[in-house]
């Protein structure tokens, strides 16, 4: 006739403890997948490196090609500066924020 509220607590309960399990499996099955492409990303590593061994080294000669990489290197030192500078002030925000928190109110 009608369910008491142990038993309404108990079903809820199971089905939770189902829905975790499902989460579980499907997280096992994700992480599977992800093994799976870095041993793929592992192989496409090696072959990068082999590719790397096959360059041509009358680049090194080449001005042109010379002036385009030290363009690229550049920008991305450029890059890296930017972000140091953040990083850098969002450490002073932080330490800043940190000293007026701990210091006892007046």
């Amino acid at each position: 006739m009608g369910e008491t509220e142990d038993s309404k607590h108990d079903s809820a309960a199971k089905v939770e403890k189902d829905q975790k399990h499902e989460k579980t499996e499907k997280d096992k099955h994700k992480e599977e997948e992800e093994n799976g492409e870095k041993d793929k990303k592992k192989k496409d590593k090696d072959g990068a490196k082999d590719k790397k061994k096959d360059k041509n080294p009358e680049d090194k000669k080449d001005p042109n090609k010379l002036r385009a990489k030290l363009e690229k290197i550049e920008q991305k030192m450029q890059d890296l500066q930017l972000k140091k500078d953040e990083i850098l002030k969002t450490i002073s925000e932080v330490d800043s924020n940190a000293a007026h928190s701990s210091a006892p109110p007046p």
